[in-house]
C-alpha cells in the first residue's frame, strides 16, 4: 500500500518539483530479472532511481535502519521497505556474501535490483573500477544489466547536507547488456572481471565520466 502511494503520488510530485531529465526508460525491460548498474555520486541516488524507474527497484540497506523502536523507528522501516530497501547486516566477514545472497533472491524472483558497482560514492567526480559483485549477480541469475548514468545528484544533495536543494539532475538508462554467452562460467574470476569491466565501460560511455582503473577508497566514517 505504502509503495503504491510512493510510486503513485510521491514520484510524480518529485518529478514535477525537481524536473529531472530522464532518458532511455524504454531500455528497462518491464518483465523478468533486471540488474540496474548506476554510477554513484550522492546519498540521494537511491531515492532518485526509485522515483524515476519504470518498475519498482530493490536496493540493499543497513539492517540497523529497520530495527528502530517506537513510532519513528517503525515508520522509517516501513518507508524504506516501500522504497525497495532490503535489510542486510554489514560490518562482518560474511556481510558481502549475505548482501549478494539477498540480491540473488530478488533477481531470481524476477524483480529489479540496483547495485552500485563502484561500491561507494565517488568524491572526485570520476568513475572508478567496479567490484565484481555486479558481474557475479548477472552471471548467476541470468539477469540483463541496464547501465545507468546519474548526473547532478551530488549538487541535489551535497555531502553533509540532509535537505535536497534545487539542482539539474539527469538519469540515463542505457541499452540492456546480455551475458548469457557466459552461461555456466560464473565461477571464473576472470569471467566475472570481464563482465564487470564491460558494465563499467557502458556506464563510462553513457555518463561521459573519466574512468579510473582502481577502486575508490574513502574514510570509514563516511558511509556510502
Amino acid at each position: 500500500m505504502l509503495q503504491q502511494l510512493i510510486r503513485g503520488a510521491l514520484a510524480p510530485l518529485a518529478r514535477l518539483v525537481y524536473r529531472p531529465e530522464i532518458e532511455g526508460v524504454e531500455n528497462v525491460p518491464l518483465s523478468g530479472p533486471v540488474l540496474l548498474a548506476p554510477n554513484h555520486r550522492s546519498a540521494i541516488d537511491t531515492a532518485v532511481l526509485s522515483l524515476v524507474s519504470p518498475r519498482p527497484v530493490r536496493f540493499l540497506g543497513k539492517a540497523e535502519y529497520f530495527t528502530g523502536r517506537g513510532l519513528r523507528g517503525r515508520a522509517l522501516a516501513a518507508f524504506l521497505s516501500a522504497l525497495g530497501y532490503v535489510p542486510v547486516e554489514r560490518g562482518n566477514a560474511m556481510a558481502g556474501l549475505t548482501a549478494l545472497a539477498a540480491a540473488r533472491e530478488v533477481l531470481e524472483a524476477g524483480e529489479t535490483f540496483a547495485i552500485y558497482p563502484e561500491g561507494t560514492r565517488s568524491l572526485d567526480g570520476r568513475l572508478h573500477r567496479g567490484h565484481t559483485g555486479v558481474g557475479s549477480l548477472a552471471l548467476e541469475t541470468g539477469a540483463v544489466v541496464v547501465p545507468v548514468a546519474l548526473s547532478g545528484t551530488e549538487r541535489l544533495l551535497p555531502v553533509g547536507k540532509k535537505i535536497p536543494r534545487f539542482a539539474k539532475v539527469s538519469v540515463r538508462f542505457g541499452k540492456p547488456l546480455d551475458f548469457s554467452r557466459y552461461e555456466g562460467l560464473g565461477s571464473s574470476p576472470a569471467i566475472r572481471r570481464a563482465v564487470t569491466d564491460e558494465i563499467m565501460y557502458a556506464i563510462m560511455e553513457l555518463s561521459g565520466l573519466e574512468y579510473v582503473d582502481r577502486y575508490h577508497e574513502r574514510p570509514r566514517s563516511d558511509a556510502a
